[in-house]
């Protein structure tokens, strides 16, 4: 008997599923944000004007779009994974000694 996948216990939901794919949460927004300006781009290059002036700038800023797209699709994570909720560190006043 050939064995195609290995068994994996995936009782705990949603968590273990996106263990599996090695994607975290902020991953699957990151990647969900990316599909849908993807989205909008290729509608921008579908809905091309005949004039060449108008379809040159509007598929420009349509490629432009994809272009972001793609990125952030790629680097999304590693964009976004710097972002914390953590407050901003105050400098000391001129002329402070630093705690240490």
């Amino acid at each position: 008997m050939n064995t195609l996948a290995n068994a994996i216990d995936m009782s705990s939901g949603f968590k273990d599923f996106f263990d599996t794919i090695g994607i975290t949460g902020k991953g699957v927004v990151t990647k969900a944000i990316a599909a849908v300006i993807a989205v909008i781009a290729i509608r921008m290059l579908m809905h091309l004007s005949a004039d060449p002036k108008t379809a040159l700038r509007k598929g420009s800023m349509a490629i432009g779009t994809l272009f972001v797209a793609v990125i952030l699709a790629l680097y999304g994570s590693t964009l976004f994974g710097t972002v914390t909720n953590a407050p901003p560190a105050t400098a000391p006043a001129p002329g402070a000694t630093p705690k240490s």
